[in-house]
Order: C-alpha cells, then sequence, then structure tokens
C-alpha cells in the first residue's frame, strides 16, 4: 500500500480566463511547494478515470451534462463567475475522474491516504447547474463512486462522510445529497457570504434529514474557534454517523490573507484540522481519508496550507513558514459552537 496518491490536472492551464482569481498558479504554486517540501515526486500520480455519462449522470441531470458540453465547446461562461474554455469540457471530466481515482485507491486500500489537486474546483455545482467557479462536483462524484459504481475486488461503501472546510458554504454537494442517509455532508464557512445558503437550520430532508450539518462562521473565527468546532461538534458527528470513509474538500480560502474571506485561520491552524480528521480517520475507518482541493486564491497562503494538510496525512513535521493572523481572533463563534451543540444535541 502506498503512503499517499495524489492524482494532478495534466493540462489545466487550458482552463484560464484573464484576471480571474480561479487560475492556474493556484495549483501550479502548490505543486511547486510540494515538490519543494519532498513530498511530490515519491508518490503515485494517478489517471482519471473514465467515467460514462450515465454514472455521472446520478449526480448531475443529463440536461446539465450536455448544456456544459455545448457552452465549453463554444467558450461560454454559465453565469458572471464562472467561465469555461474549449478545453473546459474535458478537463472537467479529468477533474471527476481523478477525484473519483483517488477516493477508489483509498478506499480499496491502494493507498492509505489520498489528494486530488482539482481544477476546475467542483463543491458549488448543484445537479442542474454549474456556479461559483465550479463545473462538476467532483467530491460528490468521488463519494458517489465509491457508494454505487461498481468497483473491482472491492465492495462499495455504505456510509460515507464529507467534510467541506472552504471559505464558502458548498451549497452544490448539499443540494446533491439532501436526501440521501448514506452520506454525512458537514460544512464549515463565512457567514454571510456568497452563496448565502449552510444556516445552521439546514439539516437535511426526508430520509436525509440529520445528515447535513452546517457551521456558518462570523468573521475573525480563527484558529481557536475552528479547533473548538472541530472537537466539540464535527467529530462528534462523525462518531454519530460512523463512516467508512472521510472526504475533505479543503478549500484554503479561509486562510487569514486570502482576499476573498476574513476567517483568520493559519496554515499552521488548517494542518491541525486535518490531523484531527486523519487521527478519526486512523481509529475509525482504516485510516481512510481523501482530500479534494476546492477554493484558496493567495497562491503563498493556498500553498503552505496544502503542505500543512499533507503534513497532517503523512504525520510528519511541519513549520508555517507564514505564521498566524497579525490580528486578534473574534469571539461570536462561540454563539455558533453553543448554538450547534444544542441543534444536534451534543452533551
Amino acid at each position: 500500500m502506498d503512503e499517499l496518491v495524489y492524482f494532478y490536472p495534466e493540462g489545466h492551464e487550458a482552463h484560464q480566463e484573464a484576471g480571474h482569481p480561479e487560475r492556474p498558479a493556484r495549483i501550479e504554486t502548490i505543486r511547486q511547494w510540494l515538490q519543494e517540501a519532498g513530498w511530490w515526486d515519491q508518490y503515485p500520480h494517478l489517471e482519471p478515470l473514465n467515467l460514462s455519462m450515465e454514472f455521472l449522470s446520478t449526480i448531475h441531470t443529463p440536461e446539465y451534462l450536455k448544456r456544459l458540453e455545448k457552452f465549453s465547446g463554444l467558450a461560454l461562461s454559465l453565469d458572471g463567475d464562472t467561465y469555461t474554455t474549449r478545453a473546459s469540457w474535458q478537463l472537467a471530466l479529468n477533474a471527476a475522474g481523478g477525484s473519483a481515482a483517488v477516493a477508489g485507491a483509498v478506499w480499496r486500500g491502494q493507498g492509505q491516504r489520498g489528494f486530488a489537486l482539482n481544477r476546475p474546483p467542483g463543491h458549488h455545482a448543484t445537479a442542474s447547474a454549474g456556479m461559483g467557479f465550479c463545473l462538476l462536483n467532483n467530491i460528490a462524484i468521488a463519494a458517489q463512486y465509491v457508494l454505487k459504481h461498481p468497483l473491482e475486488n472491492a465492495p462499495n461503501a455504505r456510509k460515507l462522510a464529507i467534510v467541506d472546510l472552504d471559505l464558502h458554504h458548498g451549497n452544490g454537494t448539499q443540494d446533491i445529497f439532501w436526501e440521501r442517509n448514506d452520506l454525512l455532508f458537514i460544512s464549515t464557512h463565512q457567514s454571510p457570504l456568497y452563496p448565502g445558503s449552510g444556516s445552521l437550520e439546514e439539516r437535511g430532508a426526508g430520509e436525509g434529514l440529520g445528515c447535513t450539518a452546517n457551521f456558518p462562521l462570523p468573521p475573525a473565527t480563527g484558529d481557536t474557534g475552528y479547533l473548538t468546532i472541530m472537537e466539540g461538534c464535527i467529530l462528534p458527528l462523525l462518531d454519530r454517523f460512523a463512516p467508512e470513509m472521510v472526504l475533505v474538500d479543503v478549500g484554503f480560502d479561509p486562510h487569514w490573507r486570502d482576499p476573498l474571506g476574513h476567517l483568520r485561520l493559519s496554515a499552521a491552524g488548517y494542518g491541525t484540522l486535518i490531523s484531527r480528521l486523519t487521527g478519526w480517520a486512523d481509529q475509525h475507518c482504516d485510516g481512510k481519508i481523501a482530500l479534494f482541493t476546492e477554493g484558496g486564491y493567495d497562491l503563498e497562503a493556498g500553498a503552505a496550507c496544502a503542505q500543512a494538510a499533507v503534513a497532517a496525512l503523512l504525520g510528519q513535521p511541519w513549520e508555517d513558514p507564514i505564521g498566524p493572523s497579525p490580528r486578534p481572533d473574534g469571539e461570536s463563534w462561540w454563539m455558533v459552537y453553543q448554538k450547534a451543540r444544542e441543534i444536534w444535541q451534543l452533551s
């Protein structure tokens, strides 16, 4: 078994728009920093799976898939924020297939941990629409692959968890699994902020009631607030749901230097969060954990967070080259923490 497996989106530079914050340098800076740390070349890089339209249609509607392919062929934008190029359709398929490859490899035991460096990103893409820079919902497709796709030499999982640590609420992932009870979706995100969803009261519906948990965090939450919510809410919810594998959407935009947010998380704090989730996976699901990139728009901050995350996956020491926020953490996150524990009846 390999200690870590990667997916790297070959050719992703063809998906770019001048002046747009979702740009190739985000992934290339991460790759460079992982190489410099000695955590890149020594681990396998998986090829993306060729996923059928029939399978992708279990996550996205056939109408949306056709629309996305058509818009990409014409290099049209899906909305004011979400561009395509003529390469975007194939690159979106590659990101989805790479995510499924990483999740499948970890589930089958080919890799102990996994890290998919995805472009285009995915967690805002709903079943029927791309938005917020996102085209196909990579982590939802990865989860569905492990849960429902016929797997070689392995049974399907019965229950998974997705923990979304992006600055923004993963509205698309929540929407896709809203009425399902085979996946626990947990999101920490700044509120108020785009896309405006993800309140504490949004908990799923039908069979999925109680399988969605949101932690809308105020600006200046910082390392202390994040770690308290991880220890006091997220890990207890994982205990209760008992997933067989943990998938983590690692948006690096909660970092204090990111231009789009104000949550003031440090790279060291980000690494601590991944360390806690990795430790939980070691204790409860044979160490099965995989990471999937989303946002993060300060290049050095995103790369530092990625280094911290990989160090946590590998159990390696690491020092934060950027350091903590120069401004003090706020305290209003405590109200969210108390209310969440009340809603979820966490003693």
